[in-house]
């Protein structure tokens, strides 16, 4: 079997005498999509955190194509094929779509931000700008001001700031939250083709979606993981139901 592309040994991340994370073991091989799912409350976002560099475990190893990252900080890890979207939509509201893009691009170009030159008119950065809008399905929307746009394109647009980095793996932390059941069934679309092209790890409260996308679940209950398998295994089992997804799941 090939080495995984993302290995995670013993993670635990303690918040005084709250365990968020409890020596989490967790692998996602290459072309993978592996979900997380659990109760409020369980560590998952706080698990993203720490894979994609913005928190810093107590313990435990974290390796990304063969590589420890565990001390490495989040731009480092971006630059290495990491990228993460937001529980919470992360968008610049006052620019245009373009110009969100454009600054990723920029970003991962290794350039500093430069808010009073908008990276959306230097051509460079434009061109992959568009080009990536285009794949979210955002291309007709990339000059409307972030803040105006749906809440539904608001995350299309966010995934599209994380692809603009050309990420080998996406983090993505409930890219879902707060949408309707139209929008929804969009990004099940969108990440349905993207699964295609990038291991994903996904962390979502919508079962319909994980159980769509996933090749593989992990459950987490107070920090630890109870469970780990295929869709069928985990919908199949007893104390998956119990502790998460109900019996009429």
């Amino acid at each position: 079997m090939a080495d995984p592309l993302l290995e995670v040994r013993g993670l635990r991340k303690r918040f005084g005498g709250l365990v968020a994370t409890d020596d989490v073991d967790l692998d996602a091989g290459e072309g993978e999509t592996l979900a997380v799912i659990g109760p409020n409350g369980a560590g998952k976002t706080t698990l993203i955190a720490q894979l994609s560099g913005d928190l810093r475990p107590d313990a435990g190893v974290i390796r990304f194509a063969g590589e420890d990252v565990t001390r490495l900080d989040a731009p480092a890890r971006s630059a290495r094929g990491l990228a993460r979207s937001f529980q919470i939509t992360s968008v610049f509201r006052d620019f245009p779509a373009l110009d969100n893009v454009a600054l990723a691009v920029q970003a991962h170009a290794g350039h500093s931000f430069r808010f009073w030159r908008p990276a959306g008119a230097d051509r460079a950065l434009r061109e992959p700008a568009r080009l990536v809008l285009e794949q979210v399905g955002l291309g007709m929307r990339a000059d409307v001001v972030a803040g105006v746009l749906a809440h539904g394109e608001q995350r299309q647009l966010e995934i599209a700031m994380a692809l603009a980095t050309r990420p080998r793996l996406l983090l993505l932390d409930e890219p879902m939250a707060g949408m309707g059941a139209e929008e929804s069934q969009q990004m099940i679309r969108l990440l349905g083709t993207l699964k295609r092209a990038h291991t994903i790890v996904l962390v979502e409260h919508d079962m319909d979606a994980v159980f769509a996308l996933a090749d593989r679940i992990a459950v987490m209950v107070y920090g630890r993981v109870i469970a780990v398998g295929s869709p069928e295994t985990i919908r199949a089992s007893a104390e998956v139901r119990r502790a998460y997804l109900g019996e009429a799941s």
